[in-house]
């Protein structure tokens, strides 16, 4: 039997105070936070609008953890450049918004970051098959994305299963699984049970009412005292 899968919490800026961005971000970090998750949003593939290549220079510097950039936007492949010089280590595109999609994997990883690929939860893991092979992760919506704060859609977490099943079936195992939507405590154990290894969480972090350290504190505990699945 081969040892459990470590887990990963990426905290979502998108729910940062941005007054204190910077203290926030470093905040995380000395908590014991994996990544840096940045959504990027442009009021067209999503409704909402967020955050430019400028905000991910800004914070960059400030941290030694990996920067994840989720393009919700079109055209994802007009911003990658920008987001790669930024200092995104990680830059997320959605199936959806990328008719030429292996083009656009390829345009990540020359421009420096490693590719994954994001699913909305309406979306088939078919889209997947042809890709799958050379993308670092792969990020399952379980919200319809555009904003934070949303409850996990029922039945979402089905997608994850399913593609934890396909990775180890193709011997994919350096491909990471993760979850972006109503991640919480009253979740978790759903979600690790699923295969998931990247725990993308904004509110439950930084709208925590035990501050960023108090958050991460309780979801490590939590995560350390489930018995995470072996595979």
């Amino acid at each position: 039997m081969s040892a459990p899968r470590p887990v990963r919490i990426a905290p979502s800026i998108l729910s940062a105070d941005f007054a204190r961005l910077g203290e926030q971000v470093l905040e995380a970090e000395a908590a014991g936070a994996d990544y840096i998750h940045v959504d990027v949003m442009d009021g067209h593939f999503v409704p909402n609008l967020t955050i430019g290549p400028l905000v991910v220079q800004a914070i960059a510097p400030l941290t030694r953890l990996p920067i994840h950039v989720h393009l919700m936007v079109e055209r994802p492949e007009a911003q990658i450049e920008a987001f790669a010089q930024a200092g995104a280590s990680l830059i997320t595109v959605h199936v959806e918004t990328c008719p030429h999609l292996h083009r656009t994997l390829e345009q990540i990883r020359a421009a420096g970051a490693l590719p994954s690929v994001t699913l909305n939860p309406a979306t088939p893991l078919s889209m997947l098959d042809e890709v799958l092979d050379q993308v670092a992760l792969v990020l399952i919506m379980t919200v319809d994305p555009g904003w934070g704060g949303q409850e996990m859609i029922p039945g979402a977490l089905d997608k994850v299963r399913r593609l934890r099943e396909t990775l180890d079936r193709r011997g994919l195992r350096d491909c990471l699984i993760e979850v972006d939507g109503g991640v919480n405590l009253g979740t978790l154990s759903q979600v690790l049970a699923a295969g998931a290894d990247v725990l993308v969480m904004g509110s439950a972090i930084f709208a925590s009412e035990w501050g960023v350290a108090g958050a991460l504190e309780r979801y490590r505990a939590a995560i350390e005292n489930m018995k995470r699945p072996l595979s």
